[in-house]
């Protein structure tokens, strides 16, 4: 289905190999058949994305996009727009290939403008990207410079959205794994930038989360950490009863001082608010390429300060913090 070989091949030796050993098994439990039985019909729209010789790559603007200099046919864009859609849902983008525009739920570049500038340089990084999805941001951060782009989500569907872009973006050092971080090495050191984006309200956990973000930096790596908060003073957590936003599995909500204080706990430095600002409808909505409820149908219709379920409305932060030399 999808070949890993390369990545392992090149994991053999050095502070990866130990994940290398184990890689084989995770990719066969997290793109199992007998677990997820939408592969196949996955794998059908792979084999049907057409061939198209690509003359530019762009990974530095909004939209990550291949394109050619030759005028392609209706039925080739007919073909590629139909193989694509067979992949529904596309949650993170945007994307373009070859003119068509994959019109994700969420403008995930609105999010990477808010902390593109107020993060380490990451050139000549290796780079994890937890919880990535299709691995839009994956792709972002190769065009900052990052040498290697490790993004990880045990959703199979978003490999498979992976393995359609990569089939035209075409580079070597970026890969998207089905494993969630409970399945990395423990304490591998190993990465110099970690993005945790949208994961952390939904660990029972947000201590052990941490503490895993943290096991994964080498000494002196920086965290990216993006997450749901509640407007408050320093202690104040929200901890919904029930849903929160319609989501069943989002535990805590805490204020940005509550978290940055986490973040102490746990042992980084300098954490350091970059942006907090609320999830807008202009941001996450239903699109052709996402038409399942969004955004709108998980806010109160009176007054969207508020979730339907009488919750502030989504509030999400950027923080960075350091792991020490």
């Amino acid at each position: 289905m999808i070949d890993y070989q390369a990545l392992i091949d090149r994991w053999q030796n050095g502070d990866m190999s130990r994940w290398a050993d184990i890689l084989p098994e995770q990719i066969d439990s997290g793109l199992s058949h007998k677990r997820y039985g939408d592969l196949a019909r996955w794998q059908l729209a792979l084999d049907a994305l057409p061939d198209i010789i690509v003359d530019k790559i762009t990974l530095d603007n909004s939209r990550v996009a291949a394109s050619t200099d030759v005028t392609l046919d209706d039925s080739t864009l007919t073909q590629l727009h139909d193989a694509l859609m067979g992949l529904h849902p596309w949650r993170k983008g945007p994307y373009d290939l070859f003119g068509v525009h994959i019109d994700t739920e969420w403008r995930s570049d609105w999010k990477w403008d808010r902390l593109a500038q107020n993060i380490d340089s990451l050139a000549g990084r290796r780079v994890l990207d937890v919880g990535c999805g299709s691995g839009y941001h994956c792709w972002r951060m190769l065009g900052d410079g990052a040498t290697e782009v490790i993004g990880i989500d045990p959703t199979p569907l978003f490999i498979m959205q992976f393995t359609a872009l990569q089939k035209y973006l075409q580079q070597d050092n970026i890969w998207v794994l089905p494993v969630g971080i409970q399945d990395v090495p423990e304490k591998l050191q190993a990465f110099d930038t970690v993005f945790s984006m949208g994961i952390l309200y939904h660990r029972r956990s947000p201590m052990d989360h941490l503490q895993d973000l943290k096991d994964c930096l080498r000494p002196g790596g920086q965290l990216v950490l993006e997450t749901l908060v509640i407007e408050g003073e320093l202690g104040d957590t929200l901890v919904p009863e029930g849903r929160y936003a319609r989501m069943g599995n989002v535990w805590f909500l805490p204020s940005c001082d509550t978290l940055i204080s986490w973040l102490g706990k746990m042992g980084f430095e300098d954490a350091e608010l970059v942006d907090v600002c609320v999830t807008t409808t202009e941001e996450q909505r239903s699109t052709d390429w996402m038409h399942f409820h969004s955004l709108s149908d998980f806010l109160d219709p009176d007054d969207h300060s508020k979730s339907i379920e009488g919750h502030p409305a989504p509030r999400r932060a950027i923080i960075t913090a350091r792991v020490p030399a």
